[in-house]
């Protein structure tokens, strides 16, 4: 339980006071039209006006939060300042995309409440309009404003048309069909079946979001919802006069005509700050943009999988850390998440690149990955860099005791990693507070391997040479394999090398048994926090998350942190 608490203690907090606000803000504001001012509204419409402003507000609230999650430059800021404080709240931003989701599904679940409501609102005005009696409320309520068409009530001035032609022909129905459509596209293509198979349908639709806002901005501006003014509330008592709507404005009456207004549009106030901010971060992508990136080195490792080295003035990084990466020659509007696989004792970065897509297969062509002669440096092409940002990943020298858990190309973070934590043996860096790494590999395909495997059979033979085997340990797992792979494995497994890596440590087949892992690991460190740190399937995230809480005792805790971006 302690453990729970100390992993997932601050998210829960975090959702839990979001969906308190959500609450609040939605009976806050259902009440409000519910009192005296809005009563000739509620004639009309009856409760339907409330259960529209209500998650308008809510609407409001959510739209204020959605940039912020997608703001990295503002979250790298606000996690390099946190993070000597406190190393949970720096991990709940690395949750950022998660938050990014929940608020988007808030303001889907809102926005269908808000039409819904509003649709029937537009039914109750179109009645009112076409029950021409003068004897019922409804109808008086309906004509008042025909003359100066200034203090009006129902936003549908004639009987003569219907909710469709008002949809498309006021400011508030134009900008919420527009709203709506964005908002459907935008959910729609990020499903994860579309953003994996189709990333191109998901990053421009996304790019709707401006049509989005915008709308938004403006869609409060035609004021339809309208109720008593203050001033007139005071010389107009509706309790006293609903019922004597005959005497109108008549002579030696009490009751005057009612005067109503649209309330002032607010939406703006809540996200012209968040707007702000999202600017400022685009324009800082924009300048990073244009700053020089040079590649000095390409490197075509087996599995289709390309090795880009570069540099750019100025560029510091972390490990773990990731950057943007565009390629103007393949779009000019496309940009790509990708790890960084050096150290930052290197004197250049460099990021692995798997072809998968049709952009990563222009990238890889434009390198001359698909040509036999050696591509000349001239020739290469230009690339832009936004980044680095960081990642859980970043945390992993602050525990003693680290696992590493990555799954096919998701072992990219932990490449970084492991050299820069090399880099720091050999350099006898005492500063350096991890004293034992346990990585594991897992991949469903021998082509897989072998891009990494170099990396680990440099790591392997420099240990061996220096007598430094201790710090790390590694097992590598092979979790589907064909019956001919098999067979040349049985004949192979007694040589010294492993007939897959071509290291000293043999590769293990199917998959780990975590719970004999972390009961091994509990036993050998007792006493310590051991960082969990994975970069893999969500399913493989929920049991290693599992495992955690399951084997942390009071001698021992298993602190859980996964890539997200």
């Amino acid at each position: 339980m302690g453990n729970f608490i100390a992993n997932e203690g601050l998210s829960i907090f975090v959702i839990l006071v979001w969906l308190g606000i959500n609450a609040y803000l939605f009976v806050e504001f259902y009440m409000r039209f519910l009192v005296q001012k809005w009563f000739y509204t509620r004639v009309l419409l009856g409760h339907a006006l409330p259960w529209a402003r209500a998650p308008a507000a809510c609407l409001n609230f959510n739209c204020m939060l959605i940039l912020l999650p997608v703001c990295r430059n503002l979250l790298s800021f606000l996690r390099g300042s946190i993070q000597c404080c406190s190393r949970t709240a720096a991990r709940q931003l690395d949750r950022n995309i998660t938050f990014h989701k929940l608020v988007a599904y808030m303001i889907a679940f809102h926005t269908a409440v808000h039409i819904v409501a509003h649709l029937f609102n537009f039914e109750y005005f179109m009645d009112a309009q076409l029950n021409r009696n003068s004897s019922l409320l409804t109808f008086v309520l309906s004509e008042i404003g025909n003359g100066d068409n200034a203090s009006f009530l129902n936003p549908i001035r004639s009987n003569e048309t219907n909710p469709t032609i008002v949809m498309f022909t006021t400011i508030a129905g134009l900008t919420g069909v527009a709203i709506t459509l964005a908002l459907i596209l935008i959910i729609t293509s990020s499903m994860e079946v579309i953003r994996r198979s189709y990333f191109e349908v998901f990053w421009y639709t996304h790019h709707l979001f401006v049509i989005f806002f915008i709308g938004l901005v403006f869609h409060g501006f035609g004021r339809i919802v309208r109720g008593q003014t203050n001033k007139d509330l005071l010389v107009h008592n509706s309790t006293l006069c609903a019922d004597r709507f005959e005497e109108w404005g008549q002579p030696g009456s009490n009751c005057t005509v009612p005067v109503f207004a649209g309330n002032p549009p607010m939406t703006w106030k809540w996200v012209v700050a968040p707007m702000f901010l999202y600017l400022c971060e685009r324009l800082v992508r924009l300048y990073r943009s244009h700053q020089k990136v040079v590649i000095t080195k390409v490197v075509m490792h087996p599995s289709k999988t390309l090795e880009l080295q570069m540099k750019r003035k100025g560029f510091h990084m972390e490990v773990g850390q990731y950057v943007f990466i565009q390629c103007p020659s393949v779009s000019r509007l496309e940009w790509h998440p990708f790890t960084l696989t050096s150290a930052p004792e290197e004197d250049y970065f460099s990021a692995h690149i798997r072809i998968v897509g049709d952009w990563t297969q222009a990238l890889y062509e434009a390198c001359g990955g698909d040509s036999n002669e050696p591509q000349e440096a001239w020739k290469m092409p230009k690339v832009a860099i936004d980044g680095p940002f960081g990642t859980a990943s970043e945390d992993v020298f602050r525990y003693e005791v680290v696992m590493l858990v990555g799954a096919g190309i998701g072992v990219t973070p932990f490449a970084s990693i492991l050299k820069s934590v090399w880099y720091k043996r050999i350099q006898n860096n005492q500063e350096v507070f991890t004293k034992k790494i346990y990585f594991y590999w897992l991949c469903p395909e021998t082509q897989a391997f072998e891009w990494f495997a170099d990396l680990l059979q440099s790591l392997e033979g420099q240990m061996a040479e220096r007598d430094v085997t201790d710090f790390l340990s590694y097992n590598i797992y092979l979790t589907r394999w064909k019956e001919a792979e098999a067979a040349h494995f049985r004949v192979h497994h007694e040589a010294e090398n492993d007939p897959i890596t071509g290291l000293k440590q043999k590769t293990l087949y199917g998959k780990p048994n975590w719970d004999n892992e972390f009961t091994n690991i509990a036993s050998k460190h007792p006493g310590t926090k051991v960082g969990v740190f994975l970069c893999g399937p969500p399913q493989l995230g929920k049991s290693l998350e599992k495992q955690c809480m399951s084997h942390s005792e009071d001698d021992v805790k298993f602190i859980f942190n996964k890539e997200n971006f």
